[in-house]
């Protein structure tokens, strides 16, 4: 039987993990993949093993490991939370890891206006242990926005997963659940 994979699109402080812990209560069956939770933990016990620049590899390998492993041992619903701005980077999880035979696709892509966001990271009392090249996350949102004058990152279109929904504002949040949800029903 099919499943769900649910991919969060979005810049900082868009919503996107409150979005995937919201979800995950009301999707029975469901699991929440933060890297940001992956990034504390190697922060918090490996510091010195990360690569000084460039991708952070070792992030990414132990998120590999993490979607592997549910993938391969268990039949939740997945919800992978990160930023997942890169076309190149959707593209690899929608085709290499979570096949159209296997899942039922769907992306969630959070379009919160700047100046919003801008006034979030301000008044943000996140954790930083995340960061291994930030101090803050207004630096991380100059970077993303600078970011997105570049080919690679770009909007979710129509037709790159089997469903697409944007948020505007935190509004359309339940609704947008509740659609997810009722995708699962039907399955």
């Amino acid at each position: 039987m099919k499943r769900l994979v649910i991919i969060t699109v979005g810049k900082t402080h868009s919503g996107k993990s409150t979005f995937a812990r919201a979800l995950e209560k009301e999707l029975n069956n469901s699991l929440v993949m933060d890297q940001d939770n992956h990034a504390e933990f190697i922060n918090t016990y490996y510091k010195t093993l990360q690569p000084k620049r460039g991708p952070n590899t070792l992030k990414h390998a132990i998120s590999q490991l993490v979607v592997d492993y549910a993938i391969e041992n268990t039949n939740f619903h997945l919800i992978i939370c990160n930023s997942n701005r890169s076309r190149t980077g959707r593209k690899y999880l929608l085709e290499q890891l979570f096949h159209k035979k296997d899942f039922i696709r769907i992306l969630v892509h959070f379009d919160i206006p700047d100046h919003v966001l801008q006034a979030r990271v301000t008044q943000s009392n996140r954790n930083t242990n995340i960061f291994r090249s930030a101090s803050n996350f207004e630096e991380v949102l100059i970077r993303q926005q600078a970011d997105s004058l570049t080919e690679d990152v770009t909007i979710p279109y129509e037709d790159e997963a089997d469903h697409l929904f944007t948020v505007k504002d935190n509004q359309e949040v339940d609704s947008v659940i509740q659609r997810i949800v009722h995708i699962a029903q039907d399955l």
